[in-house]
């Protein structure tokens, strides 16, 4: 069965975005963004929100984006094919290889989880995680933290009172003192 992951970068103190709704300091170096394309080749499907999905809408035609380097274009050939469900109660439509959700999260995942495909079941946004994390659908919680205090905004976690077990499945620091950190929930029989 596939398994279901959330991966953002994140700030030292828990936030996506500040309070301001800036995300600047989340820019990857060459490195990091490595890191990301790798980990993106893992993936069959990503599940977006309409915030997460409007901000990725650049990589449609960043093909066109004369001023992109090699990794860039390589990040824009591998997003662009991939399967993408939006998760939107205002939008009508959606660009590219994405479609919007036909039923609730659970109900997609679940669908997703059973059909034939390789690849994870990626969710990225934090309001659709918190949804898919209060459900107990996140199999895996992969956060590339940033050292940055932004003092609050959109927490990575939900902030719940739903006690999570983890089990820390690997880590990685990168030579800008970004750490990659991935846990597997830890599943109770």
């Amino acid at each position: 069965m596939r398994s279901v992951t959330y991966s953002m970068s994140v700030s030292l103190d828990g936030y996506i975005v500040g309070p301001d709704g800036d995300f600047a300091w989340t820019t990857p170096d060459e490195e990091v963004f490595r890191f990301w394309i790798d980990e993106t080749r893992e993936v069959g499907v990503h599940l977006l929100g309409r915030r997460l999905y409007e901000t990725m809408l650049y990589w449609e035609t960043a093909e066109q984006d004369r001023t992109l380097d090699d990794s860039e274009l390589e990040w824009a050939a591998l997003w662009n094919p991939l399967p993408k469900v939006v998760f939107s109660t205002t939008l009508t439509a959606v660009q590219g290889n994405a479609r919007l959700a036909s039923g609730g999260l659970a109900e997609e995942i679940e669908r997703l989880r059973t059909e034939p495909g390789e690849g994870d079941i990626a969710i990225g946004g934090a309001t659709l995680a918190a949804e898919a994390g209060g459900a107990g659908l996140i199999d895996e919680y992969r956060t590339m933290v940033y050292p940055v205090l932004v003092g609050g905004g959109i927490p990575f976690f939900p902030r719940s009172q739903r006690r999570v077990d983890l089990e820390l499945i690997g880590t990685h620091t990168f030579s800008s003192r970004v750490v990659y950190l991935r846990y597997r929930v830890a599943r109770r029989p």
